[in-house]
C-alpha cells in the first residue's frame, strides 16, 4: 500500500514540479533573461534542464528517504549478493559434510552391529577360556609345589656352585703363584747349569751377571755425577783385577764399559737423590783374562725389607732329627730367605747372620724330642734399602700337639 502511495506522491510532484519549471522556463523566455551570457533561449533551456534535474533528484531523495528496501538494494546489493554466494557456498559444503557424516554414521552403526557381534562371540570365548582355565589352575597347583621345591634345590646347588668355584679360583690362584715360583726356581736352575758349565770348562772367577760393585751414592749437586763414576770406576777395576788377575799390581784398565752406557749414566746421576749404581759383568771372565766387559744398572735408593718382616718359612718334620737334615733344612730357608731379598729388590751378595746362634740352632734341633714337628722362620733383623746388608734371625716355632 505504501508502495503505490508513494508512487502517486512522485508521479503528483513530478507533475507539478514540471508545470513549475515550464512556466519558470516561459518567464525567463519572454523576459529574455541571460545567465553566464548566454542567449535567452539557451538561457530558457539551461533553466528547463536544471529543472527537470531538480524533478528527479527530488524524486530518487523522496523515494530514499521513505523506503529502506530501496536504500539497501541500491547502496548494499553487491554486498548482500557477496554474502548470499559465500552463503551458498558454505550451504554446499554443510550438505557434504552432512552427507559424509551420514556415511560414517551408517558405516559406524555397521562397525557397532560387528562389533556387538564380536563381543557376544568373545564373551563365549571368555566363558569357555575361564572354564579351561579352572581345570589349567588345577592341575597347575602340583606342578607349581614342584616348582618351588625344584628352585629350592637350584638355589641350593648355585650356592654349592659359587662356593666350588671360589675353591676353584682360589686353587687356581695359588697353582698361578706355584707356577710362577716354578719358574723362576727354573730359570734359576738354568742359570746354575750354565755357570757350573762354564766352570768346568775353566777357572771363572767372575760369572755372567755378577756384580764387580754395588754402590749407595748420594747427589746434592750434579758436578758430583762425574767425580762418583771415575771412582765407581776406578774401585771396579781394582776388583775386576783383583779376582782376574790376582798378585798383580792394577796398573791398567781392564775394566770395559760402553761409552753410551756411561752417557746414560752420568745423565741419571745429575738429578739429585740418593741412587744405587752397580757395575755388572756381561760375560763370565776366566782367571788370568785381560779385559773384563760390564754395564751399569742404576735405580732410585728404596726401602725393599722392613725390620721384623718374615722373609721364609719351611716346616722341619718330625722324622728329620739327623744333623744333615737339620743341615739341609736350614740352608734351604737360608737359600729362600736370599731368594726372597732379591726379588723384593735388594742387591746384596749374601745375608748376614749370627753364625754361632745359627750353630747352637742346628745342634738343639737335631737334640730335640722324636716327632717334634718344627716351624722354622727367617725374620728380618731391622731395615734394609737396596744396596743394604739383609740380616736376619732364624727362629724355631714349635707345633702344638
Amino acid at each position: 500500500m505504501s508502495g503505490w502511495l508513494l508512487i502517486l506522491a512522485l508521479l503528483l510532484l513530478g507533475g507539478v514540479l514540471s508545470t513549475l519549471g515550464d512556466r519558470l522556463g516561459t518567464r525567463v523566455g519572454k523576459a529574455r533573461l541571460s545567465l553566464f551570457n548566454m542567449r535567452p533561449r539557451r538561457t530558457a533551456v539551461l533553466i528547463t534542464v536544471l529543472t527537470g534535474s531538480l524533478i528527479s533528484a527530488i524524486s530518487l531523495g523522496l523515494m530514499l528517504l521513505v523506503s529502506e528496501r530501496l536504500r539497501t538494494g541500491l547502496f548494499e546489493l553487491d554486498r548482500i549478493e557477496h554474502r548470499l554466494r559465500v552463503s551458498r557456498q558454505a550451504l554446499e559444503r554443510s550438505r557434504s559434510a552432512l552427507s559424509r557424516s551420514q556415511q560414517e554414521l551408517q558405516r559406524s552403526q555397521s562397525e557397532l552391529s560387528t562389533a556387538r557381534t564380536g563381543r557376544q562371540q568373545a564373551r563365549n570365548q571368555l566363558a569357555l577360556v575361564e572354564h579351561q582355565a579352572a581345570g589349567l589352575r588345577s592341575e597347575l597347583r602340583p606342578l607349581m609345589q614342584q616348582r618351588r621345591v625344584l628352585e629350592q634345590e637350584r638355589d641350593q646347588l648355585s650356592r654349592d656352585i659359587s662356593a666350588k668355584d671360589a675353591d676353584i679360583s682360589r686353587n687356581r690362584t695359588e697353582l698361578a703363584k706355584v707356577t710362577a715360583k716354578i719358574a723362576a726356581g727354573a730359570k734359576e736352575l738354568q742359570q746354575l747349569e750354565t755357570n757350573l758349565i762354564a766352570l768346568r770348562r775353566g777357572d771363572v772367577v767372575i760369572s755372567s751377571g755378577q756384580p764387580l760393585i754395588t754402590a749407595k751414592v748420594q747427589i746434592q749437586d750434579p758436578d758430583q755425577a762425574k767425580d762418583v763414576i771415575d771412582a765407581l770406576l776406578r774401585q771396579a777395576n781394582l776388583n775386576a783385577y783383583q779376582r782376574v788377575l790376582p798378585g798383580e799390581q792394577p796398573n791398567h784398565q781392564i775394566l770395559l764399559v760402553p761409552r753410551s752406557d756411561v752417557a746414560k749414566l752420568d745423565t741419571i746421576l745429575r738429578k739429585r737423590g740418593t741412587w744405587v749404581v752397580t757395575l755388572i759383568s756381561a760375560a763370565n771372565v776366566l782367571k788370568g783374562e785381560r779385559q773384563v766387559v760390564a754395564f751399569p744398572d742404576v735405580r732410585p735408593n728404596k726401602q725393599v725389607i722392613r725390620a721384623g718382616e718374615q722373609l721364609a718359612t719351611t716346616v722341619l718334620e718330625g722324622d728329620e732329627r739327623n744333623a744333615d737334615q737339620v743341615r739341609s733344612r736350614l740352608n734351604l730357608l737360608l737359600a729362600a730367605t736370599f731368594t726372597r731379598a732379591q726379588r723384593q729388590g735388594s742387591l746384596t751378595d749374601g745375608l748376614q747372620f749370627d753364625a754361632a746362634s745359627f750353630n747352637q740352632l742346628g745342634n738343639a734341633l737335631s737334640n730335640r724330642p722324636a716327632g717334634q714337628q718344627v716351624r722354622l722362620e727367617a725374620v728380618s733383623r731391622r731395615n734394609s734399602d737396596i744396596a743394604d746388608p739383609v740380616v736376619v734371625d732364624i727362629r724355631a716355632i714349635p707345633s702344638q700337639p
